[in-house]
C-alpha cells in the first residue's frame, strides 16, 4: 500500500485551490482499509473505530455506513457519535477519568462503558435505575509489549485495574445493585505491525478472561482486545498482515470454546492513517553549523506525533526528484521543540516548494497544538 493516498497532480491541485497548509483525506482509501480489515476477521469480531484517531464527522459517517461501532473517550466524542443516529450498542466509552456528566450521557446513549476502576462502578450504580452491563478494563501483569510506550506495557499505569487487584474489586462488585460485569477490556499495545505479537497479546487476554471466569464466576458477553493495529511510516517498514491476524483470532476462538460472545477490536490509526495527507510549503532553507533546516509554514501545531514518538511522517517534495540531502524539518513556532523529523529531501529544495506528508489521516489535525501561537487553523478537505 502506498504511503500517500494522493499523487503529485492531486496534491498540487488541492494546494492551488485551497491554499496551504491543509489536510486532505481520500474517502475511498478509508473505506477500502475498513473493508480489507473487516473481511480478514472472523464473523464474531466487531470493529469499533477509535474516534480519537480522527473524529472528523465525514469519516465517522463513512465508517458507520460500513457497519462500524465506535470507541469513544470523551463527552465530545460521544456527542459526535450520537449525531450519527446509530441504534444502541454501537458505541463504547473508555477513559481513566470519567466525569459524572460523561457517565450520565453514556448511560442515556446506552453505550457499553469500559469501567476503569471502582469509581466508575460505584458511580454507575448510583446513576442507573435498572441493570447496566459494563466491561471491566484490566491492566495485565505480564505479556503486554509495546515499542514506544503510548498506552500499553506492564509497568504502572493510569489505565484500568491492575490484574493483582482483581480479587478485591470483584468481591466489592458483588455489593452493587445495578451494575453487572459482562465483559473484559484490555488495551495493551500501540502501532504494532507484527501480527504474531498482537496475537500473543490477544491470547494472553483470552487466558486472563478464562481465569476470571474460573476463579470468580464471571460470564463474558464481550472481550475487548483494544487497538494497537499498526501502520508503516516508511518504505522499509512492513505492513501488518491482517489475513494472518484474522486467521490467528479464529484459531484463538477455537481454542477458547468456552467463550461464545463477541471479540471487539478498536483500530483507529490502522483504519484512518492511510487516507490522509498534509500539505505545507517551504518558507526558508537555512544552514546552521552543518545542519540543513527546511522551515515550513506548519509544524507541531499541525503534526505533533513526530515530537511525541521520535518518528516522522513519510514526506516527499511534490514535483521534485534527484539527489537528496538530510534535512531537519522545522515549523514556524517560536520553540526549538517545533521539529517534524530528520528526513532525506531533494538537494535543490527551495522556498515555495510543496511537501506532502503521508499517513496523516490519524493523529494529525486533531492531535496537533492547533491554537499554540494563534497561527491559522488549516482546513480539512475531503477528496471525492
Amino acid at each position: 500500500m502506498s504511503l500517500f493516498p494522493l499523487d503529485d497532480a492531486a496534491c498540487l491541485t488541492l494546494a492551488e485551490a485551497h491554499g496551504t497548509p491543509l489536510f486532505a483525506y481520500d474517502g475511498a482509501t478509508a473505506e477500502a482499509q475498513f473493508r480489507r480489515l473487516r473481511s480478514a476477521l472472523p464473523p464474531r469480531a466487531r470493529l469499533a473505530f477509535a474516534v480519537k484517531a480522527n473524529p472528523h464527522p465525514e469519516l465517522l459517517k463513512r465508517f458507520a455506513a460500513l457497519g462500524s461501532s465506535f470507541d469513544c473517550a470523551s463527552m465530545g466524542e460521544l456527542h459526535r457519535v450520537a449525531e450519527l443516529g446509530l441504534p444502541p450498542g454501537r458505541a463504547f466509552f473508555a477513559g481513566p477519568g470519567k466525569r459524572r456528566e460523561e457517565l450520565e450521557l453514556a448511560v442515556k446513549m446506552k453505550v457499553r462503558i469500559q469501567a476503569e476502576g471502582w469509581e466508575d462502578l460505584a458511580r454507575l450504580d448510583g446513576l442507573s435505575a435498572s441493570e447496566v452491563a459494563v466491561n471491566l478494563r484490566v491492566h495485565p501483569a505480564t505479556g503486554a509489549e509495546e515499542g514506544n510506550r503510548i498506552i500499553g506495557g506492564v509497568g504502572p499505569s493510569a489505565f484500568g485495574i491492575d490484574e493483582e487487584q482483581l480479587p478485591d474489586i470483584l468481591a466489592r462488585a458483588k455489593s452493587l445493585k445495578h451494575v453487572r460485569i459482562r465483559g473484559l477490556h484490555v488495551f495493551a499495545a500501540s502501532n504494532q505491525r507484527d501480527a504474531r505479537k498482537l496475537l500473543a497479546t490477544h491470547s494472553m487476554v483470552l487466558d486472563l478472561a478464562e481465569r476470571m471466569r474460573r476463579e470468580h464466576g464471571l460470564e463474558f458477553e464481550q472481550i475487548d482486545l483494544g487497538g494497537g493495529l499498526g501502520v508503516a511510516y516508511s518504505e522499509d517498514q512492513s505492513e501488518l498482515d491482517v489475513e494472518a491476524l484474522g486467521h490467528g483470532l479464529a484459531q484463538l476462538l477455537c481454542e477458547h470454546a468456552w467463550f461464545s460472545g463477541e471479540l471487539i477490536l478498536e483500530p483507529g490509526r490502522f483504519l484512518a492513517a492511510p487516507c490522509g495527507v498534509y500539505l505545507a510549503r517551504v518558507i526558508r532553507i537555512k544552514e546552521s553549523r552543518g545542519t540543513r533546516f527546511g522551515i515550513l509554514e506548519g509544524g507541531i501545531n499541525h503534526l505533533l506525533r513526530p515530537l511525541l514518538t521520535g518518528e516522522p511522517f513519510p514526506v516527499r517534495a511534490i514535483g521534485k526528484d534527484g539527489p537528496t540531502l538530510r534535512t531537519t524539518l522545522a515549523g514556524p513556532l517560536c520553540t526549538s521543540l517545533d521539529r517534524l523529523g530528520e528526513v532525506d529531501l531533494p538537494a535543490d529544495l527551495a522556498p515555495g516548494d510543496l511537501l506532502a506528508f503521508g499517513r496523516t489521516g490519524a493523529y494529525g489535525f486533531s492531535e496537533g497544538m492547533t491554537h499554540f501561537l494563534s497561527h491559522p487553523v488549516p482546513p480539512e478537505i475531503w477528496v471525492a
